[in-house]
């Protein structure tokens, strides 16, 4: 079975349509999200609607802070979480609508377990805010720590950087394995990378392929423009919001 692992949609509608059109042409049969499916983007309530029906999705910090007063953001990050709370609220009398969508925030886990797959948006320790930096490969007692709650293997985000931790003081960037890395019995964190986010300096979207044991990095196109723009229309979101979209930063 192909799965679709993705992470980090932040209310960018173009982009996840994107992301999921490029995954159905791959033949994949299952989507699994992890989280922060809103915050910062134009878009929150029809990325949540689109979420709703991927068959596997786990609780992030934005996805939190939506539903509950916000803790430890930046005031750009703090700004459009309130924004994103009111559209989620606000549904133009369709109350329903509003309660579905915070219903399924409030329902999802920090976690998912599987098979000695773990799946979460920050890290093992700290599934909603803990991030897993490529430089953290220098601080050995951390990611000893981290490495130590993993049975076999652990799908992350929130750092919106791809690559793979195959061993506790070493990261593997895409782009010097081609795009592909074989899960053995070594233990891996695999960081999915952003949808709707990048930043690892390329402005196109980026999930993962899983197929049997062999996970590949797909960077995909997406009409930016577009989220920016209608970022820039929203006095609440910050055009810093938008502009960051174009450099992948």
């Amino acid at each position: 079975m192909k799965r679709a692992i993705l992470s980090d949609i932040h209310s960018n509608i173009e982009a996840l349509n994107a992301v999921l059109d490029d995954a159905r042409e791959q033949g994949v049969e299952q989507f699994i999200c992890l989280g922060d499916i809103i915050g910062y983007g134009p878009n929150p309530g029809e990325c949540i609607d689109l979420a709703m029906k991927f068959n596997l999705c786990v609780l992030g910090n934005h996805d939190q802070g939506a539903l509950f007063d916000p803790e430890g953001f930046s005031r750009v990050a703090e700004r459009a979480i309130f924004w994103t709370r009111s559209q989620l609220e606000n549904t133009g009398g369709e109350d329903d609508l509003a309660v579905t969508r915070l219903d399924f925030l409030a329902d999802l886990p920090r976690q998912l377990n599987e098979n000695g797959a773990m799946f979460v948006h920050g890290s093992p320790r700290n599934p909603l805010n803990e991030y897993v930096f490529p430089e953290d490969v220098y601080n050995t007692r951390k990611l000893e720590k981290v490495f130590s709650l993993i049975d076999k293997h652990c799908f992350v985000g929130h750092t919106h950087v791809p690559g793979v931790f195959p061993e506790k003081d070493r990261f593997i960037s895409p782009d010097q394995i081609d795009g592909q890395y074989v899960l053995s019995e070594t233990r891996a964190i695999v960081n999915v990378g952003s949808v709707g986010q990048p930043r690892d300096g390329d402005c196109r979207s980026c999930y993962v392929l899983l197929e049997d044991n062999v996970v590949t990095f797909r960077r995909v196109e997406y009409p930016l423009d577009e989220t920016v723009e209608k970022i820039y229309a929203v006095p609440e979101l910050e055009n810093f919001l938008g502009d960051r979209l174009r450099t992948g930063q």
